[in-house]
C-alpha cells in the first residue's frame, strides 16, 4: 500500500531543528567551563585539549565512564531534573579522584525518544554547573532521538571523565596500605546515585509514599569530594575507596593487599535517618544494607596511625575502623 505523501524525519518523531536549538544552548553554557586548555568548540567531530605538561611532567591520564542509574526514575516522577547532571559529573568526578587524580574534560551522553528542550536545558545546566565547580571543562558529548525506544518522558544520561595525575602521586593502597593503619570516612549527602531499585521499591511499593513527598531526600545531589581531597598534602593518603553500589563491604576492597582486612565499627558514626527507614520499613537484612548503600560514608580513606588527626582535621572525617591481617576483605562489626 502506497502512503499518500511524503514522509520527513520529524514524521517518524525525530525534530532536527528542536535539536539544533538545544545544541545551541549547549554551546553557551558550556563554554563557560572553558579554559585555555580547551582548542575546540562544541560542535566538532571531537573534542580537543591541551596538557599542561609544565605542570604535569611525567602525567597518567585517568579515565571513567558511569551513569546514575534508577534516581533518573525519581527524576521522571517528580518532574525535576536540575539535579541529575550534577549527581552525574560529580561521581565521575569522585572516581578518578580516588586514584589521585583531578579532572580535566568531561563528555556527556544523553539518549531519549523525544527531546523535550526544557528537560534537556536542566540537565545540561547541572551538567555545566558542576564541571565548572570542579574546574572541568565540558568539551563535548552526544545527544540522540530514538522514538520508539524510550518511554514518553524518559532518557538515560551517562558520562565519560578523563583525567590526569603525576605518576608519582597516584595513589595505590594495594601497594601501600598495612596492618595497623586507619579508615576514616567522610560523610554523604543522601543515597547518592546507588541503591534508588531497592529504596522506591521500600518507599513507594511497600510504604505507598508519595515521590514528592520524599523527592528532596532522594534528589539530593551526590556529594563532590574533590576540594575537600585537593587540599590534603601528598602522602598522607594510603588509598581512597569511592562508596557507590557495593557499599562499603564492595568498594573498600578494591584499595586493600590481600592480607589484609578493613574492620569497620559501624556505630562510629550516625547513620542518617533515610537508610533507618529503609531497613526498618523493609526489613532489609543489616549486612545487605552495607552493600546496597552508603550508610552515610561516601568516601573512606586509609592512613597511618601518625596521619590520622590531621586528615580527620582537613577532610572532616571520622574514624570508621583499622586495616588487620585478613584475605583482602571488609569485616563488619555491629
Amino acid at each position: 500500500m502506497k502512503s499518500s505523501g511524503p514522509i520527513s524525519y520529524a514524521d517518524a518523531g525525530v525534530d532536527i531543528s528542536a535539536a539544533d536549538r538545544s545544541k545551541d544552548k549547549i554551546k553557551l553554557l558550556a563554554r563557560r567551563t572553558f579554559n585555555k586548555n580547551v582548542l575546540s568548540e562544541i560542535g566538532s567531530f571531537g573534542g580537543l585539549f591541551g596538557l599542561d605538561l609544565s605542570k604535569f611532567p611525567d602525567p597518567v591520564l585517568v579515565s571513567s565512564a558511569d551513569g546514575v542509574g534508577t534516581k533518573l526514575k525519581l527524576a521522571f516522577l517528580t518532574g525535576r531534573h536540575s539535579t541529575i547532571g550534577e549527581d552525574l559529573v560529580n561521581h565521575c568526578v569522585n572516581d578518578i579522584a580516588v586514584l589521585g587524580a583531578e579532572p580535566l574534560f568531561f563528555l556527556d551522553y544523553l539518549g531519549t525518544g523525544k527531546l523535550e528542550p526544557h528537560v534537556f536545558t536542566e540537565i545540561i545546566k547541572g551538567f555545566a554547573r558542576a564541571c565548572a565547580e570542579n574546574n572541568c571543562a565540558l568539551i563535548g558529548g552526544e545527544t540522540a532521538q530514538m522514538p520508539g525506544f524510550y518511554q514518553a518522558g524518559e532518557y538515560d544520561v551517562s558520562g565519560t571523565i578523563v583525567g590526569v595525575v603525576e605518576k608519582s602521586r597516584m595513589l595505590n593502597g594495594q601497594k601501600t596500605v598495612k596492618r595497623g593503619d586507619v579508615v576514616i570516612g567522610i560523610e554523604s549527602s543522601g543515597l547518592h546515585t546507588n541503591g534508588y531499585s531497592l529504596a522506591r521499591k521500600v518507599l513507594f511499593e511497600k510504604m505507598r509514599l508519595k515521590p514528592n513527598e520524599i523527592g528532596d531526600e532522594l534528589l539530593r545531589v551526590h556529594k563532590n569530594y574533590q576540594p575537600l581531597l585537593a587540599k590534603i598534602p601528598s602522602g598522607i593518603i594510603k588509598g581512597l575507596a569511592h562508596i557507590t553500589g557495593g557499599g562499603l563491604i564492595d568498594n573498600l576492597p578494591r584499595i586493600l593487599p590481600a592480607n589484609c582486612d578493613a574492620v569497620i565499627e559501624t556505630k562510629s558514626w550516625r547513620v542518617p535517618r533515610i537508610f533507618q527507614i529503609l531497613q526498618e520499613n523493609g526489613d532489609v537484612d543489616r549486612q545487605e544494607m552495607y552493600q546496597v548503600f552508603n550508610m552515610g560514608i561516601g568516601m573512606a580513606a586509609v592512613v597511618s596511625k601518625s596521619n590520622t588527626q590531621r586528615a580527620m582535621q582537613i577532610l572532616k572525617a571520622k574514624r570508621i575502623g583499622q586495616i588487620e591481617f585478613g584475605t583482602g576483605t571488609v569485616r563488619l562489626k555491629f
